[in-house]
């Protein structure tokens, strides 16, 4: 009997194997089979009396929560664009936006677990801004509480408690300046 392995040829009718990105691959590439579906069904309804879905509502805040915080970090990066001298054209296109990962965008989190956001401006905003201006900004907004920063982290982050969401908030920018696909 042949040993195959997920590297073989033979497993992909002899072409060359899948490259995987990151730390492992995945463990399969099947889709679900109909009894899969009736376990994973099962496993949610044995799950729903500890509480840990969240309903409708809960959803619904933290996609509001979102919305709010992303309005927020285009306006503090459109501030420091002005303070940094940009024209006015440049302002209203410098683009900026939140993109969330982690359990949240996997859909995955639990009631009450906190949403992994990633901030992406553009390159004239720097990290120093993150931790002084926006952390100033977000100091004065009333939904804001439990606001710290983790400075010395090697991936800049702010962790904060909005309108009662725990996020924790990593920055990065982009290496252009107009952010049209970044809005």
């Amino acid at each position: 009997m042949k040993e195959m392995s997920a590297n073989s040829n033979s497993m992909h009718g002899g072409q060359q194997p899948q490259k995987h990105y990151g730390i492992t691959s995945s463990i399969s590439m099947a889709f679900p089979r109909e009894v899969d579906h009736q376990y994973t069904h099962k496993l949610s309804e044995a799950m729903k009396p500890f509480g840990v879905f969240e309903d409708e509502d809960e959803l619904n805040h933290r996609l509001a929560v979102l919305g709010k915080l992303n309005t927020f970090v285009k306006e503090w990066i459109a501030e420091i664009s002005e303070t940094k001298n940009l024209p006015p054209s440049a302002i209203t296109n410098v683009g900026g936006k939140i993109f969330t990962f982690g359990s949240y965008r996997l859909g995955v989190h639990t009631k009450g677990a906190d949403i992994d956001a990633l901030c992406v401006s553009p390159r004239h905003v720097e990290r120093t801004d993150f931790f002084d201006s926006f952390f100033a900004k977000l100091k004065l907004h009333e939904e804001i509480k439990d606001l710290r920063a983790v400075e010395d982290a090697f991936v800049p982050v702010i962790k904060f408690k909005f309108d009662g969401i725990e996020v924790k908030g990593f920055w990065m920018y982009k290496w252009c300046l107009f952010q049209h696909s970044v809005r």
